[in-house]
């Protein structure tokens, strides 16, 4: 029979996670003895899968920081906001700081690619905020900082 601790321990779980892995769980509940630090890591597990929940019933790990940096719809918008900058700074060595009735390539340029990356921006956000909201944000951060990065000598000379 099933003590009220270890019947405690399984509620804590969201319903649909009982379902799929409650027996399971109870018979491991039963078979293993347990410390108070398993009792607190179940309780912390229990918090887990309400906050990010198991996907399609596999018990997979949420993804580290490094797995999402590495993602494409990661890199992208940083790599276009450094082209980005880069166009505008070659632009300024080359032609000084210059004020143009008709905007140039480079400032048609810039344009493109600082509004081509908000699809992708927006893409990754939707995708891995909800999945890792921890690890998504430190990459959310760096892409803010690498947009501002962009638009700092646009904005400062005033181009």
């Amino acid at each position: 029979m099933i003590k009220r601790l270890d019947k405690f321990l399984l509620r804590l779980y969201p319903l649909r996670w009982r379902a799929r892995y409650g027996e399971e769980f109870e018979a491991l509940l039963l078979t293993q003895p347990r410390s108070l630090r398993d009792s607190v890591d179940i309780v912390r597990s229990a918090l887990r899968e309400h906050l990010l929940p198991t996907q399609g019933g596999l018990m997979e790990t949420h993804p580290t920081s490094g797995f999402i940096l590495r993602q494409p719809s990661a890199l992208i918008p940083p790599a276009m906001s450094l082209a980005a900058l880069s166009i505008v700074l070659i632009h300024i060595a080359l032609y000084g700081v210059t004020h143009e009735a008709d905007e140039g390539t480079a400032a048609h340029l810039w344009q493109l690619l600082m509004a081509g990356q908000l699809p992708v921006l927006l893409y990754f956000a939707i995708r891995w905020l909800p999945r890792a909201p921890r690890q998504t944000l430190p990459v959310l951060a760096l892409q803010a900082a690498a947009i501002l990065a962009a638009f700092a000598p646009v904005y400062l000379l005033h181009l």
